[in-house]
C-alpha cells in the first residue's frame, strides 16, 4: 500500500525523520518496500507563460508558440492544443524532462519546425484525466517555478508490505492509528473534518421507493447499503481529490471515480458508482441482487473483457443480468460515463474467500479485492456511505437523496477479552507499566477497563480487527509497540536438563553437511505447485498419491501443494541460466505432499532433491571446461551413501519406460538394503525445454524419511591393517548386457573374507579382438588377510576360485 505522508499528517503528527520512521515500521511489522519523494518526477517542468502564438505553416490544427519559462530566451514549441494562445500561462516540459510513462523531451523537429519542450495536459503529468487541452494555470501563477513547487505537490510517499491479518492497515486511518500507537499521539478523525465541510444529507426516505436491495445468500454479503446522488455532472476532479487520488497510487478519471477511490483508501472502504439509469427497470425502480453466479453465466467486466462466471463467484445484478462482480469489478454496461446524471453508490462488504478465490481465478486483482479477503469491517458502512454521498454531491454539483437502502443480514460483534498482565510480563521476560499497556490497547482502537483485579484489565476488540481473537493476540500488539529489541535476551530456563538432537536430527544435519561438501548450494523454494508440474516434468505420478488443492491459492500457478521437489529446482536453474549464471548445483531437503480419498489430511514426506547444471569449474590451461553428467550425480549419492554408512548400496538401470523424465540410458534407481531410497539421472531434454532449460541438467530425488532410517552413522571400530596387501588385475570378456555391478557382486560373493577391494579401471570394445556383442572390464582386486601375511599358493587359490565362479555365474572369459 502506498501511504503519502503529507495526506497522513493530516490526521497525525509524523515524525521529520522519514528513515527513523521507516525502521520503527519495519520494527512493528508493517514492512517498508520503498520510499519515493514525488516532487522529484517533475524535475525540468515549470510554469510558462506564452508570448505569442501562430498557426503551424505546414499544419491545419498545430500552433508554434514563444514561451517564457522563466530562464534565458523564450522556448519555441509546438502545440497540437486547441486551447493555446498568447497571454496563458501552462506547465511546460523543458528539454531534459522525463514525464510520468517515461516519455522524455528532446529538442525535436515537428514538420520544419523546432520544438523545444512540450505544453502539458492534466493527463500528461498524471495530475488528472483531462486531456482535451492544455492545463491553463491561474493568472497569478509565478512564471519559471517548477511546478512541483506551484502545486505543493512535494510528498514522500511510502510504499508499505501490509500482512494479511492487518486489513485496517489497508487504509490512511488505519495508518494513522498505528503510527498514533507508535508514538503515542492523538489521532484526528477523518469524519470528523469531513462533517465540517461537507453539505448535510436531507432527511427522509425518498430512496426506499425508488431502490431495493435483495442479499440471496447472507452468507455472501453480510451487509449491502445504497445511497442515490441526483443531478451529477461528472468531469474532471477538483485539484486536491485528483492529487489524494495520484499520491496513493491510483489514476485520476473523473470527480465520480475519484470520490470512491479517495474514499477507499482513506477509510479501506470499497465502493462502487453505477449508472443509476441502467439499472432501473420498467416499473421506475432500481432492483439490485446480490446472488451466485449462474454456471457459465457471461460476464464484462469494466476492462471490456468476457468472463465466464461459476456459481462460486457473487454478483451485483438486476432481474435481467449481471452488473458487477462483488468486491472485484464492475461490469463495462452500467459504468458511470460522462452523459450519466444519477449514481448510485453500492457501500458493502463481502464474504472473503469467495472474493479472493474470484479474483485470482480470474486474474482480477484489484484494490477492492485485496481489502475484501481480508476482512471489511461491516459497523461503520452506513457512516462511511453518507460521508462518501455527500462529498460526491459536493464535487460533482449533485444532491443527495434522502434515506438509504439498507439490508444487514448479520453485525460483526467485538470480541470481549480479559488482559492479566503479570502473566503477559512473566511470558515477555520484562516489566512493562500497566499504564502502558492501557495507552497502547485504547490507541489501537480498543475499550479498556480495569476489573475488580487490578493486574487484569478487560479489553474490548475493536471490530475492524479481526485478528484479535484471543489473549495472546493482545500480547502482541503491546509487545510490538513496546519494541522487541527492548526486551532482554535470555535463555529459557531449564534446570538438570541437557538439549541434544535426536538421532534423526543428526542425521538429517549430516546429510546437509555431506551435499555442501559436495558443492550444491542449499535453497529453499515454494511448498505451492502448478498442476502441470509432474506433467511437464514427465514424472509417472504412480506412487505419489493424489494432488492437494489449495481451497484459496495465491494464483492459478500455485494453486496445489508440490509432489515433487525437483520442478521448483528446475525452476530456479531455469531463472540463474537466463541471467548469466551457467553453474548452477543447488538442492533442497523438504516436504512434499499427497492426499488419498476418504482421508483429512494430507499425507507428507520428507524429500531431498538436487540438480547440478553447468559444470563444477570453468576451463583452465591444465584441465577443459567438463559439463556435469550421470556420473557427477550417482557420485553425490555415493558420498552421501559413505557418510551415512547404507548398507548394501547399489544403483540399479532404469529401463526408459521406468523413467520418461529421464535420459534412457542415463538413469538409475538407488537401493540400500534391498529398500528403493530414490532415483538419479541425466534430465530427459524434452522436460528440460519444459522449464525453459536448453543444457543438460542432473537431477536426484531422495527419500529423506528412508534415507534416516537406513543410516547407521555409528560404525563400528577397524584397525589399521597391520599386513600387507597382494593386487591382483585381472580383464574378463563379457556380453554387453552383463553390468559391472553384476560382475562386482559375484567376485565379492566368491571372493569371500581375503577380497578387500574390488576396482574397475578399463572398459574395452573392439570387434576384432574381443568380438562383436562383447566388452573387456578390467579389474584391480586386492585381498589381505587380517591376521597374516598372505602367501603366494593362498592368493592363487583364492583368485582361482573367484574367477571360476564368475565365469560360471556371468559367461565371462579371461582375457589373455
Amino acid at each position: 500500500m502506498r501511504v503519502s505522508l503529507k495526506w497522513l499528517s493530516e490526521y497525525v503528527d509524523v515524525p521529520a525523520d522519514v528513515k527513523a520512521l521507516c525502521d520503527r515500521l519495519d520494527l512493528t511489522g508493517t514492512g517498508v518496500e520503498g520510499v519515493e519523494k514525488t516532487g522529484e518526477a517533475f524535475d525540468h517542468v515549470v510554469v510558462g507563460h506564452v508570448l505569442t502564438c501562430e498557426p503551424h505553416p505546414d499544419s491545419d490544427h498545430m500552433h508554434v508558440v514563444t514561451v517564457d519559462v522563466g530562464a534565458g530566451e523564450p522556448v519555441q514549441i509546438v502545440c497540437g492544443a486547441p486551447n493555446i494562445a498568447a497571454g496563458i500561462k501552462v506547465p511546460v516540459a523543458c528539454v531534459g524532462a522525463v514525464l510520468p510513462g517515461d516519455v522524455k523531451i528532446k529538442k525535436s523537429k515537428l514538420r520544419g519546425q523546432v520544438s523545444c519542450g512540450m505544453c502539458c495536459s492534466q493527463r500528461e503529468l498524471g495530475m488528472g484525466s483531462d486531456h482535451a487541452g492544455i492545463w491553463v494555470l491561474p493568472d497569478d501563477a509565478p512564471v519559471g517555478a517548477p511546478i512541483a513547487d506551484y502545486l505543493k505537490m512535494g510528498d514522500t510517499v511510502l510504499d508499505l508490505e501490509i500482512t494479511p491479518n492487518r486489513p485496517d492497515c489497508l487504509s490512511m486511518t488505519g495508518m494513522a492509528r498505528e503510527l498514533g500507537a507508535m508514538y503515542q499521539e492523538e489521532v484526528r478523525d477523518p469524519l470528523v473534518a469531513m462533517a465540517a465541510r461537507l453539505p448535510e444529507v436531507t432527511a427522509g426516505d425518498d430512496v426506499a421507493g425508488t431502490v431495493t436491495v435483495e442479499v440471496a445468500d447472507p452468507a455472501r454479503c453480510a451487509r449491502y447499503t445504497a445511497r442515490v446522488i441526483d443531478n451529477v455532472k461528472v468531469g474532471p476532479s477538483p485539484d486536491w481529490l485528483a492529487e489524494r487520488v495520484t499520491a496513493a497510487g491510483a489514476r485520476s478519471i473523473n470527480n465520480v471515480v475519484d470520490v470512491t477511490n479517495y474514499i477507499l483508501f482513506l477509510f479501506g472502504q470499497p465502493l462502487h458508482a453505477f449508472d443509476y439509469d441502467r439499472l432501473v427497470g420498467d416499473d421506475g425502480v432500481a432492483r439490485v441482487i446480490v446472488r451466485a453466479a449462474g454456471e457459465g453465466e457471461a460476464f464484462t467486466t469494466l476492462d471490456g473483457t468476457d468472463r465466464v462466471l461459476t456459481p462460486d463467484m457473487t454478483v451485483i445484478a438486476t432481474p435481467e443480468r449481471a452488473v458487477a462482480l462483488a468486491g472485484v469489478m464492475g461490469g463495462l454496461d452500467s459504468e458511470v460515463e460522462d452523459d450519466t446524471a444519477t449514481v448510485l453508490l453500492e457501500a458493502a462488504t463481502f464474504e472473503r474467500g469467495r472474493t479472493s478465490r474470484t479474483s485470482r481465478n480470474l486474474g482480477l486483482i484489484s484494490e477492492s479485492s485485496m481489502r475484501y479477503e481480508r476482512g471489511v469491517d461491516d459497523n461503520p458502512i452506513d457512516v462511511i456511505s453518507q460521508a462518501a454521498a455527500a462529498l460526491l454531491a459536493e464535487v460533482s454539483g449533485g444532491t443527495v437523496r434522502p434515506g438509504v437502502v439498507d439490508v444487514w443480514a448479520e453485525r460483526t460483534l467485538p470480541r470481549a477479552l480479559e488482559f492479566r498482565i503479570p502473566r503477559f510480563c512473566a511470558m515477555m521476560g520484562a516489566d512493562i507499566p500497566r499504564d502502558f499497556i492501557a495507552d497502547v490497547l485504547a490507541r489501537l482502537g480498543c475499550e479498556v477497563a480495569v476489573t475488580a483485579d487490578a493486574d487484569v484489565l478487560a479489553v474490548t476488540a475493536p471490530t475492524f480487527r479481526p485478528d484479535l481473537e484471543r489473549e495472546i493476540d493482545l500480547y502482541e500488539e503491546v509487545l510490538r509497540l513496546w519494541g522487541m529489541d527492548r526486551i532482554p535476551a535470555t535463555l529459557p530456563g531449564s534446570p538438570k536438563r541437557v538439549g541434544t538432537r535426536t538421532e534423526a536430527e543428526r542425521t538429517v544435519a549430516l546429510v546437509n553437511e555431506t551435499l555442501r561438501a559436495a558443492g550444491l548450494n542449499e535453497t529453499m523454494t515454494y511448498s505451492f505447485a502448478e498442476p502441470a508440474d509432474l506433467e511437464r516434468l514427465r514424472l509417472p505420478a504412480e506412487g505419489l498419491g493424489e494432488p492437494v488443492e489449495l481451497l484459496n491459492p495465491l494464483n492459478a500457478e500455485q494453486s496445489v501443494m508440490r509432489q515433487s521437489i525437483v520442478p521448483g529446482l528446475l525452476r530456479s536453474v531455469s531463472y540463474n541460466l537466463a541471467r548469466g549464471v551457467a553453474d548452477v548445483q543447488l538442492y533442497e531437503a523438504g516436504t512434499v505432499f499427497a492426499a488419498a480419498e476418504g482421508r483429512k489430511k494430507p499425507k507428507e514426506r520428507k524429500r531431498v532433491a538436487g540438480v547440478l547444471a553447468g559444470a563444477m569449474g570453468d576451463a583452465a590451461w591444465n584441465r577443459p571446461r567438463v559439463p556435469f553428467d550421470f556420473f557427477d550425480g550417482k557420485g553425490v549419492l555415493e558420498s552421501l551413501a559413505r557418510e551415512l554408512a547404507l548398507p548394501k548400496v547399489r544403483f540399479r538401470a532404469l529401463a526408459p519406460d521406468e523413467a520418461l523424465h529421464l535420459q534412457p540410458g542415463r538413469a538409475a534407481e538407488m537401493m540400500a538394503d534391498g529398500a528403493v531410497i530414490g532415483w538419479v539421472g541425466e534430465l530427459h531434454p524434452l522436460a528440460a525445454r519444459a522449464f525453459d532449460i536448453e543444457v543438460p541438467v542432473t537431477v536426484f530425488e531422495l527419500d529423506l524419511g528412508a534415507l534416516v532410517k537406513a543410516a547407521r552413522p555409528a560404525r563400528p571400530y577397524v584397525d589399521v591393517p597391520a599386513f600387507p596387501p597382494v593386487s591382483v588385475d585381472v580383464a574378463l570378456v563379457v556380453d554387453e548386457g552383463v553390468t559391472h555391478e553384476r560382475l562386482v557382486q559375484c567376485m565379492t560373493s566368491a571372493g569371500g573374507r581375503l577380497l578387500e577391494d574390488v576396482r574397475l579401471f578399463d572398459v574395452y570394445r573392439d570387434e576384432e579382438r574381443v568380438g562383436a556383442g562383447k566388452k573387456s572390464m578390467a579389474y584391480s582386486l586386492t585381498y589381505r588377510a587380517p591376521d597374516r601375511t598372505l602367501t603366494g599358493e593362498e592368493v592363487e587359490k583364492a583368485h582361482a576360485r573367484l574367477i571360476a565362479k564368475v565365469e560360471k555365474a556371468t559367461g565371462a572369459e579371461v582375457r589373455g
